[in-house]
């Protein structure tokens, strides 16, 4: 049996969350394809990015509660398998109604693998570095797909877009089939806590906390001004004319850095609480915000930009282990997908319909009030959480 701290284990469970999140680091690219290729207008161009994230935020809610009883292998691979043949299809098509629904379907494809994903990752000894681990490899991948796919693009097209997509969910799907994780690491548990959770399978688990759904909605406010903000970037600095090359270097440059968060929360992981760095972590992404979308000076915009994404990465680590703490049963987190993509599909239209009737500034005011709401859900987070005793597998 292949566990989740196992190398196997790792790596897919490392390759299915690259594929998952890959709208994480494609938003900019993304967007900005579907503008300047496919002739479409911010609104449309931010829709269809929604319609994928809607789909995603879907099939998450309703796995979550679910997630005990799925076949995990089996339900991501399928789910991996049936994404990339939508963004095979896509790559052949070209006007919105059919790129609309293939882009709402192959969101539900990969949500349910993410979900599954995520629910594991939350089973595993230690959520915090595990967690921290498929992030480390998520910076990799980014590096390659912002360096490689805006070259890609202007080749051959937009189509190539819809291509590298297919292809990386096509990879997660073959590696999934023979090495996702069957059974959960097998950590010492005290015996009071496995008979607690052989009963919670039998009678249901119990309902979360409101401290656990304070922090859902807190991550997904992050993860609004995350996509907001993201799915403009190569546009506000095309537009405001620092050029595409510049602009492409800077999206590179965000890949490299996104190669430190991670790493950085596993070594603070004991150093700094948990709640503290996500009271900050708003604060912080709501300047930057600001910073990017306000630019006139193009250091000010390749710096602002380039430690963005940056900060979601660092403090959803910290979220995602206080969180497998506070319920551990590992259905919080597999709605994880919903967390993040809730706020994520809301992103792309809100920031599209903003820019479209007031400019690039109104995202960095969005910014504020949602930073503002989002450290307002945090601070009703426990200042410490008990230590994770992960359930007994089913």
């Amino acid at each position: 049996m292949i566990s989740t701290d196992s190398k196997r284990g790792r790596i897919a469970l490392s390759v299915a969350h690259c594929a998952g999140m890959l709208d994480m680091v494609a938003l900019p690219v993304w967007v900005g394809t579907l503008v300047a290729n496919y002739r479409f207008d911010p609104q449309q161009a931010g829709l269809l990015a929604t319609l994928f994230l809607v789909g995603a935020v879907l099939t998450s809610l309703l796995l979550a509660s679910r997630f005990h009883r799925l076949p995990r292998r089996a339900a991501v691979t399928l789910s991996f398998l049936a994404s990339a043949i939508g963004f095979g299809v896509a790559a052949l098509a070209s006007d919105f109604k059919t790129l609309a629904g293939l882009h709402l379907l192959c969101g539900m494809a990969t949500g349910a693998a993410l979900s599954v994903t995520h629910g594991t990752v939350a089973l595993s000894a230690n959520p915090h570095r595990l967690f921290a681990i498929v992030n480390m490899a998520l910076g990799v991948v980014a590096i390659f797909y912002l360096g490689v796919t805006p070259r890609l693009v202007a080749q051959w097209g937009g189509a190539a877009l819809f291509g590298v997509f297919s292809a990386a969910m096509a990879l997660a799907a073959l590696v999934c089939l023979f090495n996702f994780p069957h059974a959960v690491a097998a950590p010492s548990v005290a015996p009071g806590a496995v008979k607690a959770a052989r009963l919670a399978a039998v009678s249901g688990p119990a309902r979360f906390s409101a401290a656990v759904w304070f922090g859902i909605v807190g991550v997904a406010l992050v993860a609004l001004v995350q996509a907001m903000t993201t799915s403009f970037v190569e546009r506000a600095g095309i537009d405001r004319g620092f050029g595409p090359q510049a602009v492409a270097g800077v999206l590179i440059a965000l890949g490299v850095v996104n190669l430190v968060p991670a790493p950085l929360a596993v070594l603070l992981e004991r150093r700094l609480p948990a709640r503290g760095v996500l009271l900050c972590a708003p604060l912080i992404q709501a300047a930057l915000a600001v910073a990017v979308m306000n630019a006139t000076g193009f250091p000010i915009y390749a710096g602002s930009t380039a430690v963005f994404v940056a900060v979601i990465i660092f403090s959803h680590t910290f979220a995602f282990g206080l969180l497998a703490r506070l319920e551990q049963t590992g259905r919080a987190l597999a709605a994880t997908p919903a967390m993040l993509m809730i706020g994520a599909a809301i992103g792309p239209v809100l920031g599209g319909t903003l820019v479209k009737f007031h400019g690039y500034d109104a995202i960095g005011v969005a910014a504020v009030v949602l930073a503002a709401c989002a450290c307002w859900c945090f601070s009703r987070l426990p200042v410490q959480a008990a230590p994770a005793t992960p359930a007994f597998p089913a």
